[in-house]
C-alpha cells in the first residue's frame, strides 16, 4: 500500500491541506466549508493566533491522493501557563478506510512533538487553532459555526492511533419561548439594579475593549482546563473578521463603578454561508450563534453571567432567532452548566477530547 507522510510547505500545498476539509465533508446534506481566511494566516505566522506557537502540518497521501491530515502544535503560551509539556494535534480530518494512513500520520505528528520536548499530545481542543472537540452522538445536524461535525468513524481511527478519551463536553441550545424572554429581561434588570452596566462592544473604543476583554478572559479562565492565555491582538482580529455578522451589537462588557468585571463574545448565526444539498432546508434549531463568557472571580454568583447572556439573547431574538446557543461546556464544569440551565438551555449533543501519552 503506497502511503506517504508529507509536510506541506508553501501556499499551494497549504491550500491543499486546508481544502481537504471540503473533500471529507462533501457527502453531508448540510455543512460548513474550509476556512482558509482563518487557517492560512496561522500557518504563515500572519495571524495573532500564531504568536508563541510552533505549528507543523502533516498529510497522509495514498496513491497521490490525500487521505488524512493533521497539524502538530507546540503552544508556548499553554506550556508556560500550566508548566506542562503538552503538545496539541489540531485540524485532524480523514477519509473512510484510512486506518493505516492515520496511524502513520499520527506517529509522525507525535514524533515531531516528542522531538520538541513534549510528553503527550491532545487532540480535539486548542483555541489558538480553532480546534474543537469531536462529536460523539449528533452527527447530522448543522452545529454552530466552528463546532465540529466530524464523521462517526473518527473515534475508532483516533483510538487505533494510540489516543485515549481525556475530557467530555456537552453542547447546549435553547428554544426561544415567551417565558424565557421574560426570564432574560429580568436577569438584565436585576443586574442593572445591583449597579452593573452592560455595554455592547460597538459603544466601547476598540483598543479599550480589546484590553478589557483580554484581561477578563485571562483572569476568569486561568484555571479552566485546556486554557491558553490570550493576547490583545486576538479579540481585535476576531472583531474585524466577524463585524459583518453584527458581533459588535451582541458582544458585551459588564462594568461596576467603571471597572470591567465580565465579558461576553457572541457571534450571531451565519447559516447563510453553510453549504446545502438540493432540497435540504435548515431547521430553526440549526441556525445558532457562538458564545463565550468570562466573569472575574470577585463578581461570580451575582447574576452578571445571566444578565450578559440574557442581554445578548434578547438582541438575537430581536433579529429573528428562534433558537440560541449557550455553546460547549466541559462535563464537570457545573457552575457553567447550571448557568446554561438557568437560561433555559438543554443538552443537545456530546463531544470528546482525546490524548496520546508518549511512553
Amino acid at each position: 500500500m503506497d502511503i506517504r507522510i508529507e509536510i506541506p510547505a508553501g501556499r499551494e500545498a497549504l491550500t491543499e491541506f486546508i481544502q481537504f476539509f471540503d473533500q471529507v465533508y462533501g457527502y453531508r446534506e448540510a455543512r460548513w466549508t474550509a476556512e482558509p481566511e482563518f487557517q492560512m494566516p496561522v500557518f504563515t505566522g500572519e495571524s495573532p493566533y500564531a504568536q508563541g506557537r510552533r505549528i507543523r502540518p502533516f498529510i497522509a497521501r495514498e496513491h497521490d491522493h490525500i487521505v488524512a491530515r493533521a497539524a502538530s502544535v507546540v503552544d508556548e503560551r499553554y506550556i508556560r501557563h500550566w508548566n506542562q509539556n503538552l503538545g496539541h494535534i489540531s485540524m485532524f480530518e480523514a477519509l473512510p478506510d484510512s486506518r493505516r494512513a492515520v496511524r502513520l500520520l499520527m506517529d509522525k505528528a507525535c514524533d515531531w512533538l516528542r522531538s520538541q520536548g513534549m510528553g503527550a499530545a491532545r487532540a480535539g481542543f486548542h483555541f489558538g487553532t480553532f480546534e474543537m472537540p469531536f462529536a460523539i452522538d449528533e452527527y447530522e445536524s448543522l452545529p454552530p459555526m466552528m463546532v465540529r461535525q466530524n464523521p462517526a468513524y473518527y473515534h475508532s481511527l483516533l483510538k487505533d492511533a494510540g489516543f485515549e478519551s481525556e475530557k467530555g463536553w456537552v453542547d447546549y441550545k435553547i428554544k426561544v419561548v415567551p417565558e424565557l424572554i421574560s426570564r432574560w429581561e429580568k436577569a438584565v434588570e436585576d443586574a442593572e439594579r445591583a449597579g452593573y452596566e452592560i455595554v455592547p462592544w460597538k459603544d466601547i473604543e476598540a483598543k479599550r475593549r480589546d484590553k478589557e476583554m483580554t484581561d477578563i478572559m485571562n483572569e476568569s479562565f486561568r484555571n479552566h482546563w485546556g486554557f491558553s492565555p490570550m493576547i490583545e491582538a486576538e479579540p481585535s482580529f476576531m472583531s474585524a473578521a466577524f463585524m459583518p455578522t453584527g458581533l459588535l451589537d451582541t458582544s458585551l462588557l459588564a462594568y461596576r463603578n467603571g471597572e470591567a468585571v465580565g465579558t461576553l463574545l457572541v457571534i450571531p448565526e451565519t447559516s447563510q454561508h453553510a453549504v446545502l444539498k438540493p432540497g435540504r432546508m435548515l431547521r430553526d434549531s440549526e441556525k445558532l450563534n457562538i458564545l463565550g463568557i468570562g466573569i472575574v472571580e470577585s463578581t461570580r454568583g451575582k447574576g452578571v453571567n445571566l444578565a450578559l447572556a440574557g442581554y445578548s439573547f434578547l438582541e438575537l431574538v430581536r433579529r429573528g432567532a428562534k433558537y440560541v446557543s449557550y455553546t460547549l461546556v466541559y462535563d464537570d464544569n457545573w457552575p457553567s452548566r447550571r448557568t446554561g440551565e438557568k437560561l433555559g438551555a438543554y443538552v443537545c449533543a456530546n463531544y470528546m477530547v482525546y490524548r496520546r501519552n508518549f511512553r
